[in-house]
């Protein structure tokens, strides 16, 4: 039987080697996906259980993937996961940006009078912690996928620019994997989702490739919504449309939103 060189996808088209991976990925995932999902009557626990397991299988792939295809045994290095001082300094950084610019919108609104601040209806520094470890769980998975992974298949058969609004595309259309009803109902956060795509794209350019800064950028953006839904400090006052302030009282899913993402990414842009 004639063995598979599996360095010979590294000549596919980007698009053949995304397919590739992502194909091998739910051939590991299913298995274990499928009698989760059978079995467990609760969907919190399910979709816990079935994330983790997607997400240290993909690690797990992507080792496979630099080390077999690309014959590079520390890809993830290449991608910029790297546990250095300057990505701790960035991490931290892009937390901080993201956790502040979520309070400048929602503060902005306050004061322009289309939201009221209240009295956190549960415990405040839980909600903090558990927003913190969600928002840095979200980041580092999401980030590692499409500014690590992805944006670097892309960059091997791209120029730069394509490379970068492709990747920011994919980034918001992955995004919308859900019932046709989700769908429609959550589509106006789509160009804030793609500028999101572009900042974080211009941020890894910014800081060498590394990806500290995009990683905690995202997982502050996180983190500050978490902490502003699920703790019910605001309710807004209906002074203006929610397309304006944001649908599901969602800052993404309004004009709001796109005005806040779009200057982000000029920022990020320039620096």
């Amino acid at each position: 039987m004639k063995k598979i060189n599996l360095s010979q996808i590294s000549q596919s088209p980007a698009p053949v080697r995304v397919g590739c991976f992502i194909l091998c990925l739910l051939v590991l995932w299913l298995p274990f996906a499928v009698p989760i999902y059978l079995i467990l009557e609760d969907s919190n626990l399910e979709s816990i259980l079935t994330m983790v397991i997607l997400y240290a299988e993909f690690i797990f792939l992507l080792k496979l993937w630099g080390k077999r295809v690309y014959q590079k045994p520390e890809i993830l290095s290449d991608y910029g996961l790297e546990f250095s001082r300057l990505n701790g300094v960035d991490f931290v950084q892009g937390l901080s940006i993201g956790l502040i610019s979520i309070l400048i919108v929602f503060s902005l609104q306050g004061l322009l009078g289309w939201l009221v601040w209240q009295q956190p209806k549960v415990f405040l520094l839980k909600i903090i912690l558990e927003g913190l470890l969600v928002g840095f769980g979200v980041g580092f998975a999401e980030e590692l996928l499409f500014r690590g992974w992805l944006l670097d298949e892309l960059e091997r058969d791209y120029n730069l620019n394509l490379a970068a609004w492709t990747n920011a595309i994919l980034f918001a259309v992955a995004h919308f994997i859900k019932p046709l009803e989700a769908i429609i109902h959550t589509l106006p956060q789509f160009p804030a989702l793609v500028l999101l795509g572009l900042t974080q794209v211009w941020g890894k350019l910014g800081k060498r490739g590394r990806l500290g800064l995009p990683i905690g950028l995202h997982g502050g953006l996180v983190w500050g919504y978490y902490i502003i839904n699920v703790g019910e400090l605001t309710k807004y006052s209906g002074v203006v449309p929610d397309w304006v302030t944001g649908v599901n009282n969602n800052p993404l899913q309004g004009i709001m939103g796109v005005l806040f993402m779009g200057g982000l990414a000029l920022w990020m842009r320039k620096n």
